[in-house]
C-alpha cells in the first residue's frame, strides 16, 4: 500500500514539473506576428521588383495594393522598367510626370483576381483611364502561346498568390495603348494593319497614333478576305473613321455621322448611318462583333464587313424610314423611267445628285391625299414623273441652299433657305427635316423631307 502511494506522489510531481517547464518555455519563445502577403508586401520582398515598388510609392498606389480587395497585377521586373525608361528617354522614375506614371501603373492592374488558368484570348479593361472620358483602357490578352499583353509584354512567372489578389511577373512595361497599338496587337486585325500600311503609306498609322478622339470601325480579317471594290482604298479606309469623337457603344444611337472620307474633289465628309435596333449595324450591312476597345486616343469597334464608300442607295436602303421611297424607285424602273433609278443611285461613280427624300409617312399622306391604296395604283410613268421633282443634278449641301427657284430633273420648285422648306408647282409645302440633312454619299447628298413633291 505504501509503495502504491509513493508511486502516485512521484507521478503527480513529474506532471507538475513538466507543466511548469512547458509554461516557462512558452514565455521565453513568443510567436512572431504573421508576415503580410498583400500585393505590395510580396512585391517589396522581391529584389527584382524594387523599381516597381518605388514607382508604386511615387504614385501613391502602394497603399491601394496593400489594402483588402481583389486585384490582378502584371508586375514588370527591374529590367523591364530599365528598358522602359531608356526607350522613353527617361533617366529615372522621377523624370516621369506623376499623372503619367500613375496611368502607366494602373494599366498593369485589372479589377478582380484572375489566375493564369482563368485568362483567355480577348479584351479586358485595366484601371487606367482615357483622358477626358473616364473610360477604362482596354488590354489585349493573347494566350495562344503563353500569355502576352497588348503584343508587347509576356508573363514569365504566373500565379503568385496574394491575400488581395494575384501577381503575374512580366518582361516589359505595358505602355498606354493608342488605336494603332491595339490593331497591331490583335492578329485578327492583321489585314487591316496591312491595308493601312500598304505601299509604305504611313498616313493612317500616323493619324491614329496621335493624341485625339477617334472612333474606328475595324474590319476583321474575314471581312477583308471577302471584300472587293473599285473605289480608292485610302478613301474606303478613311470611311471607317469618325474623327473628333470617342463613341462608346452604349452612347450610339440611330443616326448619321460624318467620317474622315471626303466626297471626291472636295473637303465635304461622307456620312455613315449607325443603327442600334439589333446590335450595332453600319450602313445596313456591317455589324459590330467586338465593341469598346478603348485606347488613349479613341475607341475601336471590330466589324464583320468592310464599309465601302456609301451611295445614295446605301442610305435609302439602310434606313427603314425610307423604305417606301426605295419601293417607288424600283417601281418606276419597271416602266419607261427617265432615269434608271436603282442602278443610278447605287453607282458611286455617277452624279453627284441632290435627293430630297420623302419619309414613309410622307408617302402614306400622299396616298391619302390622292385617295389611293398603294403606289401601284399609279403607273410607273406617273411615279417616275413624281420622283424627278426630288432630284437635282448637283451636290447641294444645306449650307449651299439658296432661296428661290431650284431646278430639279422634273421641273422647277421653290426653296426657302430661311424656313428650310420646298414648295412644288401645286403650292404644296414640304419641310426639310433639319436633323436629317447633309447625308453625304459618294454620288450625292440626301435631305429628308416630310411631304412628297408633286408635278403639275
Amino acid at each position: 500500500m505504501k509503495t502504491t502511494n509513493h508511486l502516485k506522489k512521484i507521478t503527480l510531481l513529474l506532471a507538475v514539473v513538466f507543466m511548469a517547464y512547458s509554461c516557462s518555455n512558452d514565455d521565453d519563445n513568443t510567436t512572431d506576428p504573421p508576415q503580410s502577403t498583400t500585393i505590395t508586401a510580396l512585391a517589396s520582398a522581391s529584389g527584382d521588383l524594387s523599381i516597381l515598388v518605388a514607382a508604386l510609392q511615387r504614385a501613391g498606389l502602394d497603399t491601394t495594393l496593400d489594402t483588402a480587395g481583389d486585384f490582378t497585377v502584371f508586375a514588370p521586373t527591374n529590367t523591364a522598367f530599365a528598358n522602359f525608361l531608356a526607350d522613353n528617354n527617361f533617366t529615372a522614375l522621377e523624370d516621369i510626370p506623376v499623372d503619367v506614371l500613375t496611368q502607366v501603373l494602373l494599366n498593369h492592374v485589372i479589377a478582380g483576381e484572375a489566375f493564369s488558368t482563368a485568362l483567355s484570348t480577348g479584351y479586358g479593361n485595366t484601371l487606367a483611364t482615357k483622358s477626358g472620358t473616364g473610360e477604362n483602357l482596354s488590354i489585349y490578352i493573347d494566350t495562344a502561346s503563353g500569355v502576352s499583353l497588348n503584343g508587347v509584354s509576356n508573363v514569365t512567372q504566373a500565379d503568385i498568390d496574394a491575400s488581395n489578389g494575384v501577381i503575374h511577373i512580366v518582361d516589359a512595361v505595358i505602355g498606354l495603348p493608342n488605336i494603332v497599338d491595339h490593331a497591331v496587337a490583335n492578329s485578327n486585325l492583321s489585314s487591316l494593319v496591312g491595308a493601312l500600311t500598304a505601299g509604305g503609306n504611313t498616313t493612317f498609322t500616323t493619324l491614329l497614333s496621335t493624341p485625339g478622339d477617334f472612333t474606328v470601325f475595324a474590319p476583321n480579317n474575314d471581312a477583308f478576305a471577302s471584300f472587293t471594290t473599285s473605289n480608292d482604298l485610302a478613301s474606303v479606309l478613311a470611311n471607317h473613321v469618325i474623327p473628333g469623337a470617342t463613341a462608346i457603344s452604349t452612347g450610339l444611337s440611330n443616326s448619321y455621322v460624318n467620317t474622315a472620307a471626303m466626297l471626291s474633289g472636295t473637303m465635304t465628309p461622307l456620312s455613315m448611318y449607325i443603327n442600334v435596333d439589333s446590335g450595332v449595324t453600319i450602313n445596313g450591312s456591317s455589324n459590330v462583333v467586338a465593341a469598346d476597345i478603348v485606347a488613349t486616343n479613341g475607341v475601336i469597334h471590330v466589324v464583320d464587313e468592310v464599309i465601302d464608300l456609301p451611295t445614295i442607295a446605301t442610305f435609302a436602303t439602310s434606313n427603314a424610314a425610307l423604305s417606301i421611297l426605295v419601293d417607288a424607285l424600283a417601281y418606276a424602273d419597271t416602266g419607261m423611267s427617265t432615269v434608271d433609278y436603282i442602278d443610278t443611285v447605287s453607282d458611286a461613280t455617277t452624279g453627284p445628285f441632290t435627293v430630297f427624300a420623302p419619309t414613309n409617312d410622307a408617302f402614306v399622306s400622299l396616298l391619302a391625299e390622292l385617295e389611293l391604296n398603294a403606289l401601284t395604283d399609279l403607273t410607273p410613268e406617273q411615279v417616275d414623273a413624281v420622283l424627278l421633282y426630288h432630284i437635282v443634278n448637283a451636290n447641294v449641301q444645306s449650307s449651299q441652299l439658296q432661296s428661290g427657284t431650284v431646278a430639279t430633273l422634273g421641273g422647277d420648285i421653290t426653296a426657302d433657305a430661311t424656313a428650310f422648306t420646298l414648295t412644288d408647282p401645286n403650292g404644296r409645302l414640304s419641310n426639310i427635316v433639319t436633323s436629317l440633312v447633309d447625308i453625304q454619299a459618294a454620288n450625292g447628298v440626301v435631305h429628308v423631307i416630310d411631304k412628297v413633291l408633286l408635278n403639275d
